[in-house]
């Protein structure tokens, strides 16, 4: 398999303005009211610690705690199920749905399942698969993956959406109102909603003194998806639990505020027992999560919420869209998750950030994700699946940075290219710059020249005094 090359993916969607300019502008809007809503907490940065020493101290102990969960949980009558990867994952839900007769299932929003590949493996066994949550609903309608963790269609305008659905759902093209599309989109799945035979549900959070998981929404997603079938399952990553109910509170007032800006989600649902006539199931997923953890390095990286704050902020992200990343995880956790997964794949994903830090500043569980990103980068090198021409750029600066009298030089010889080089090689393909910027005009000397002369003069002017 090819490695993923996100910068040429991402020219596509660069180029697109309408879409770019749309999506910029809502991933912004969105980190900007995150800043409002942490502003007016004067805790704020208080909470951000106290999570990220909560998860420190669950990872930790990790073992503990789940099987503290395992426990608590069966006490109230849920089954628990161990996956070691994503194939006995699915293998898993599988024989639960044919074991119960299951031709039809609602699913609510799940990076675990999106992870595993769920939904494809069930209908490729004769299982119906409907999203429960709208953005999930219009990508899968669409044939394409999530392109943001929370906000899965994101990326779209409502003519894409108004497209879709009368592809699909008979709606009027004409029409992109966003009331008279999301009665389309209630009016479908009402009708699957009655007929289905089970539910699916990802996991925010697993509480290990009660058993019991607790699933954040904005749509009610995850209540169709558990309260109206007889069978019930949720699928969680290992490093989903927290110890007590009182660590849930840091969480659920970090969460929203950090994903969309909002004081709370509209709905927090909480499941700790299945309800009358119905079976409740809960497959604990690891699929590379205990590797991770057990990197001195690395191990940070399972402190992740899942919250999307830092795609929000993301230069990167926010210009080229989290399709181009061809990945469950994208934007800046994915660059620092998706090669855990399958490092040749994705060796190239660590290059796609700027460094501005801006995501490592954001994130409410303190994941180092601007030194996680140093890390890979050192893993691709030593593997050598870095890219041929970052290795030739690098051994070119560092001849050039060897000492300042070849720094001097290549200053001088940039400032000459600038001024004589013919306009055709300059604004070329030979210069990637030019493609998206226009070049600098050349001053009259580089900074070191001017530096020296205001030097000199300065000493002549203090012997002259």
């Amino acid at each position: 398999m090819k490695q993923v090359n996100q910068v040429k993916n991402g020219a596509k969607f660069i180029k697109d303005t309408l879409h770019r300019e749309s999506h910029d502008r809502c991933l912004w809007n969105a980190r900007m009211r995150r800043d409002k809503a942490a502003s007016r907490l004067p805790e704020w940065e208080q909470m951000r610690t106290l999570a990220s020493e909560i998860k420190r101290h669950t990872l930790s102990n990790l073992d503990r705690y789940l099987e503290e969960f395992e426990r608590n949980a069966t006490s109230n009558r849920i089954h628990i199920h161990w996956a070691e990867n994503a194939d006995e994952h699915n293998r898993i839900i599988c024989r639960l749905m044919q074991e119960h007769n299951v031709k039809v299932v609602t699913k609510g929003k799940s990076m675990t399942m999106d992870e595993c590949e769920m939904r494809p493996y069930l209908e490729r066994h004769g299982i119906k698969v409907y999203e429960a949550d709208l953005g999930e609903r219009i990508q899968q309608l669409d044939n394409q993956p999530p392109a943001h963790i929370v906000m899965p269609a994101i990326h779209k305008l409502r003519g894409d959406v108004a497209r879709i659905f009368a592809e699909h759902l008979g709606s009027d093209p004409a029409i992109d109102d966003p009331r008279y599309l999301n009665s389309v989109m209630r009016n479908d799945m009402r009708r699957n909603y009655i007929r289905v035979d089970a539910g699916m549900n990802g996991v925010n959070f697993a509480i290990a003194e009660t058993g019991g998981v607790v699933v954040c929404t904005n749509e009610g997603n995850a209540d169709i998806s558990a309260n109206v079938p007889p069978l019930l399952i949720f699928s969680m990553g290992l490093e989903k639990v927290i110890p007590t109910v009182n660590d849930l509170g840091i969480f659920i007032r970090l969460l929203s505020r950090s994903a969309l800006g909002f004081d709370i989600t509209q709905y927090t649902s909480h499941y700790h027992a299945p309800a009358q006539g119905q079976e409740m199931h809960i497959v604990i997923l690891d699929n590379g999560r205990s590797q991770r953890l057990s990197s001195p390095d690395y191990w940070e990286v399972l402190k992740c919420i899942r919250c999307g704050a830092c795609m929000n902020t993301c230069p990167v992200f926010r210009r080229t869209c989290g399709l181009s990343y061809e990945a469950v995880y994208m934007g800046p956790i994915g660059i620092v998750l998706e090669p855990s997964y399958d490092m040749y794949r994705y060796a190239r994903l660590p290059y796609s950030c700027t460094h501005c830090g801006s995501c490592g500043n954001v994130c409410p569980v303190k994941v180092p994700i601007p030194e996680l990103v140093f890390y890979w980068r050192k893993e691709m090198v030593e593997k050598r699946y870095d890219q041929l021409f970052h290795r030739l750029e690098e051994d070119g600066m560092a001849m050039v940075l060897k000492n300042a009298s070849t720094l001097s030089n290549a200053e001088r010889l940039g400032l000459w290219a600038l001024r004589n080089l013919p306009k055709g090689i300059l604004q070329s393909g030979l210069n990637p710059w030019y493609s998206s910027h226009a070049n600098p005009e050349p001053p009259a000397e580089t900074f070191r020249q001017w530096y020296k002369r205001q030097n000199s003069s300065t000493q002549r002017n203090s012997r002259h005094e």
